[in-house]
């Protein structure tokens, strides 16, 4: 019997990690089976032949998609040839709408199978792409509990397999553990620092943060900062950023939920630290900050209340969000020390997010998600 192919493509930071875990599962029930494709660290150890690399695709806002353009037109083009030279057997496509859709109909066009797994936020803005996701995806699996009626009733095969993080959140140590092995003071406040996971949201968010940093220091003592370093970033880059600011931070490569999970509040860049926060009950404020041009455009798209994943999925605000011009740092200190100074605040925000939890289903959706893709190679 002939091996089976299949190309599978995420663009981003957290499709890597999910896409790996997906292959993983895949290889659990159905042995032999040949990966190629798009992603990150997590789907090369799984076993991916990586055409590219995410990192080098992985963009915020349309100014800076624009900047990226002829490096992602190329990896286009490349994968889009494969169809014909490799004519793998299925095509998984993670999340990163707009590279995985065009894919999505040049596969149609050649009748090869694709299973779309982390549903673009099309009930968030452009909801005319339904239209392309029912032509050209054969399956779509989502991981978000409103997103599974959305599509069906748009005429989409569709399947809720509960969130991915839902197996990867986990703490290893107990607080007292990780606050030694991570160098902390047991007895200081702790704020944890995260500003995303590529360079150009970095660049934007952590200087706001690290002022806000600077004003907490002022009204707060004693008080320590961490900041968990995302696997996409060069340690050096966050470093320079650093350098440039009178603040000590400890920064810590490895063990990021250990670390997230001692800091009595966090700042947090829009995505998807938010979610991997709530499912910590870390009280949080949200910090959401694009190219002026980026914002004005998108703006004009978004059809949600709410930008970050906790306050969608609650369907009300449960943390604070400060977009754009709201994102200064007498803002987002100001929120922090909300969380820190009033603990019933805290608190409360804790229950909300405990909340969150019971909605995102049960864990395995990789299990689930490989059990459905095994199904289509049959």
């Amino acid at each position: 019997m002939n091996q089976k192919k299949i190309m599978i493509v995420a663009g981003e930071a957290s499709g890597d990690l999910h896409g790996g875990n997906l292959v993983r599962a895949m290889q659990n029930i159905k042995p032999g089976l040949s990966f190629y494709g798009v992603g990150g660290a997590r789907m090369k150890s799984a076993g991916v032949e990586l055409l590219a690399d995410a990192a080098d695709m992985a963009v915020v806002g349309l100014t800076e998609a624009a900047f990226k353009l002829p490096a992602i037109l190329r990896v286009m083009r490349h994968l889009k040839a494969s169809l014909k030279t490799e004519r793998p057997d299925l095509v998984i496509l993670i999340d990163y709408p707009d590279f995985n859709l065009s894919l999505a109909r040049a596969a149609r066009r050649r009748r090869i199978q694709v299973l779309y797994y982390i549903s673009p936020q099309v009930w968030a803005w452009r909801k005319g792409r339904i239209a392309t996701i029912k032509k050209t995806v054969d399956r779509m699996v989502v991981i978000l509990p409103f997103e599974e009626e959305f599509y069906r009733k748009a005429g989409v095969d569709v399947t809720f397999v509960g969130h991915p993080l839902l197996d990867e959140v986990r703490k290893k140590y107990s607080r007292q553990e990780a606050l030694s092995r991570f160098g902390l003071r047991d007895d200081a406040i702790t704020v944890g620092i995260l500003p995303g996971s590529r360079r150009s949201e970095v660049s934007r968010i952590l200087p706001e943060m690290l002022r806000a940093c600077g004003i907490l220091s002022e009204k707060i003592s004693p008080l320590q900062f961490v900041l968990p370093l995302a696997g996409t970033l060069d340690p050096d880059f966050v470093r320079n950023i650093l350098r440039q600011f009178p603040i000590a931070v400890n920064v810590i490569r490895d063990g990021v939920y250990d670390v997230v999970a001692v800091a009595d509040a966090a700042m947090v860049a829009s995505g998807t630290a938010t979610l991997e926060a709530a499912l910590l009950e870390i009280p949080m404020v949200v910090v959401y900050k694009v190219s002026a041009l980026s914002y004005a455009i998108g703006r004009r798209f978004i059809r949600v209340g709410h930008i970050c994943l906790p306050n969608i999925i609650a369907g009300r605000r449960v943390v604070p969000e400060l977009i754009q011009s709201e994102a200064t740092p007498e803002r987002i200190a100001s929120e922090v020390r909300e969380l820190v100074v009033r603990r019933e605040k805290a608190l409360e925000m804790k229950a909300a997010l405990a909340e969150i939890r019971e909605k995102l289903g049960a864990p395995g959706a990789s299990r689930r998600t490989a059990r459905i893709a095994c199904d289509m190679l049959k």
